[in-house]
């Protein structure tokens, strides 16, 4: 690779030229000045990244060795607590404090709702989520099994006209539990017109042999009309907007009782675009990809063009939306999500840029300068949209173990904005409570953020690998579907949103929960996920943008604010359970469940590993041992290595078994992939498969890397299956 020497540092050409050419002009901000900030950033910041990474490992072998010592099982929780207060693991709770981040955009302080989460390397994805802020429910109901192809019901041909009566009917009664009329149904309504009262409009519902209003007449909140001819209704229900497209000539709506065409949700309120888990950026050509994208999402100028169904077509970002308030007042809505950028955590170093002495650098230091850097168009208004209207730049900060991690990256944001002449706390913070120190600090990590801070979740997977692996020594883990139900999990998950509402971080920030995983489920994920608002998460990830329409029903439903204010008077999650590891005791795994339990999770890593080394898809649906697509990233990875790691290691499996395993699973994940045509069998040939190889790093150096992290071994392994194909080729 080529190397511009600056200031210091050695900037690859693909970054360096990206900053140069597409990022920086327009900002206000000399390049070389960046570099100049950057290279001092990085003289003075990666010995205490370092630092903060040696102290994982430290105390990683105090607790394995606290462990081994006590395998006889002789000693308790409290003994366990006492001693990770002692060698401080757990740090002192701090008193209560007030959260003071200022200028948050509503989106992320006032407004519930879904959240997407897309890997920004694929303009397609990046720009689909962004334009998932508004959803048609039409579609989502049709177009999957929210509505059971039962009974005539199939979704056969262009256009099925008793599936279509089905999605009116439960349209209708989606109305009327919402945003419900004075009297009778919207199943009884037959068109909608405009009153003028004092000066103001007010909405209409025609019967067949009366008229009705709203119930609640606060809920109209406009209109858009097309040559004088009613056109929108726009309705709002716990903060949320619909709007009502009425067509009398369209084919939709004029087989419509009341001529609806379609009925548009706010959906989406904010999307998170990934440079982390659901990527496969391993080199500064795949950074400079990350980074362009990033950019023309800031500049409004990101296209992405593909052909479907035979037709080229070119995706943008969405304008905004308009209508008439009923007093007459123009009313402007954000036509795309509220975007935050996921940068990568502290473990990760980048040759995209190196030091004087051939070093590289922390890849999350490069994340935060470039990602900032891009969003400077944003702050300026000088792009064709704005993204914060409170003039903030969101970034979301994975993997961090516990509060001093949090405090060096306030610094990182500190130094950044100095380097690029923002006002102190321009750059907020999102902490994902995914690793076990974070959790059991989870109120000194919200402390030392908290005048930036705008975002805490959960995350069921990378919480569990990091449970797993951290109590490694412990003992065998119990079988990995069972996790979920844990008295940790359960108490994991109160805990998250105790500590958020304790801090005051209602009407500031997001309190979030994990992802559906099940694309295709819908009607799963309708039947389940309202547990994530009624748990207080005012937010919460979902797959798609069609799983984002139909989860925004969930906060119709629940007043989430309200939620929380009842929740903070419960009694507080206990730590004593969130300390108790998922340990099979003297359970007893029988041969049949360990091969099962094995055979799933081998399936799961290679579904997924063979696309991240052999084509650099860091995000897909992968279909599990009974066929059933999930949505995966290196989260679910790290939690199959891990839980195969662990009963290696405790003698529950042999290492020949689980090879012999992997080899016949490899043989039903090639025929799941037989379609596609840029897919690379693993087998009859393992040797050679460069993602066979990496299944098993991730497996039997589990134990042995660091957090039991995927990637490193995913990163070296997709380097050498590129420098492999640039050979072929």
């Amino acid at each position: 690779m080529h190397y511009i020497q600056s200031n210091g540092l050695k900037i690859s050409q693909p970054i360096y030229d990206l900053v140069q050419e597409e990022i920086a002009p327009g900002t206000g901000i000399d390049p070389e000045k960046v570099w100049s900030g950057f290279a001092e950033l990085v003289r003075d910041l990666a010995p205490q990244n370092e630092a903060m990474l040696q102290k994982r490992i430290d105390l990683q072998a105090k607790i394995d060795q606290w462990h081994l010592d006590r395998k006889d099982g002789s000693y308790d929780y409290d003994e366990y607590y006492s001693f990770l207060k002692e060698i401080e693991y757990i740090v002192p709770k701090p008193e209560d404090f007030a959260v003071a981040t200022q200028n948050v955009d509503p989106e992320i302080a006032s407004i519930a709702g879904p959240q997407l989460v897309v890997p920004v390397d694929n303009a397609r994805y990046a720009l689909n989520a962004a334009n998932a802020r508004w959803g048609s429910l039409y579609d989502a109901l049709y177009g999957t099994d929210a509505i059971p192809e039962t009974d005539g019901l199939e979704k056969s041909g262009v256009y099925n006209p008793k599936r279509g009566e089905a999605v009116f009917q439960k349209c209708n009664e989606i109305l009327d539990k919402h945003v419900p009329l004075a009297k009778a149904s919207y199943a009884e309504a037959i068109g909608f017109s405009l009153k003028d009262e004092a000066g103001s409009k007010t909405l209409s519902i025609l019967l067949n042999d009366s008229t009705t209003t709203l119930k609640d007449s606060d809920q109209f909140v406009g209109y858009s009309e097309t040559e004088d001819t009613l056109s929108s209704i726009w309705l709002r229900s716990n903060g949320l907007h619909i709007e009502l497209q009425i067509d009398v000539n369209h084919p939709i709506g004029k087989v419509h009782s009341a001529n609806i065409k379609d009925i548009i949700l706010e959906s989406a309120i904010t999307t998170i675009q990934d440079f982390e888990d659901s990527v496969a950026a391993v080199d500064a050509e795949d950074k400079a990809s990350v980074y362009a994208n990033w950019t023309g999402l800031m500049k409004g100028t990101l296209e992405a063009n593909f052909d479907k169904a035979g037709k080229s077509l070119t995706r943008r970002l969405n304008t905004d939306k308009r209508f008439t308030s009923p007093d007459g007042r123009e009313v402007t809505l954000p036509g795309r999500s509220l975007l935050l950028a996921r940068n990568v955590g502290i473990r990760m170093s980048t040759d995209a840029v190196l030091t004087e002495d051939d070093q590289e650098i922390p890849e999350g230091f490069l994340d935060a300068l470039i990602a900032s850097l891009a969003a400077i168009h944003d702050l300026k208004g000088s792009g064709a949209y704005k993204n914060s209207k409170t003039g903030s730049v969101y970034i979301v900060k994975p993997k961090m173990h516990g509060p001093e991690e949090v405090t060096l990256t306030v610094e990182l944001f500190s130094r950044v904005e100095d380097i690029l002449s923002l006002s102190r706390n321009t750059l907020k913070i999102g902490i994902m409570d995914e690793e076990r120190r974070t959790t059991v600090n989870l109120k000194e990590c919200i402390r030392q953020a908290k005048d930036r801070i705008v975002f805490i979740n959960t995350g069921f997977l990378d919480r569990t690998g990091d449970e797993i692996h951290t109590s490694m020594e412990a003992g065998p883990i119990i079988p990995k579907m069972e996790i979920k139900n844990a008295a940790w999990m359960l108490a994991y998950e109160d805990w998250n949103v105790d500590m958020g509402i304790e801090s005051s971080l209602p009407g500031k920030a997001q309190i979030g929960k994990g992802m559906w995983a099940m694309p295709d489920e819908m009607k799963a994920m309708l039947d389940s996920k309202a547990m994530h608002p009624k748990a207080g998460a005012n937010t919460a990830w979902v797959p798609s943008p069609t799983a984002a329409t139909l989860h925004a029903l969930h906060y119709h439903e629940i007043d989430v604010f309200e939620t929380q204010r009842q929740l903070a008077s419960r009694a507080r999650a206990s730590i004593t359970s969130i300390l108790t590891p998922p340990l099979l005791g003297d359970r007893t795994i029988s041969q049949e469940e360990m091969e099962k339990e094995i055979e799933n999770n081998a399936q799961g890593i290679l579904g997924y590993v063979v696309r991240w080394i052999d084509q650099g898809v860091g995000c897909s649906k992968v279909p599990d041992i009974n066929n059933v697509g999930l949505m995966e990233d290196r989260a679910t990875l790290r939690i199959s290595s891990q839980h195969i790691a662990n009963w290696l290691h405790h003698g529950i499996v042999h290492k020949n078994f689980v090879i012999n395993t992997l080899k016949r699973v490899a043989v039903m994940v090639d025929k799941q992939n037989a379609e596609d045509p840029n897919y690379r069998n693993m087998s009859p040939n393992f040797d050679d498969s460069v993602a066979f190889k990496a299944a098993l790093d991730l497996i039997f150096n589990g134990r042995e890397e660091p957090s039991g992290y995927t990637e490193p071994a995913l990163h070296r392994r997709r380097r050498e299956a590129k420098a492999k194909q640039l050979a072929r080729a």
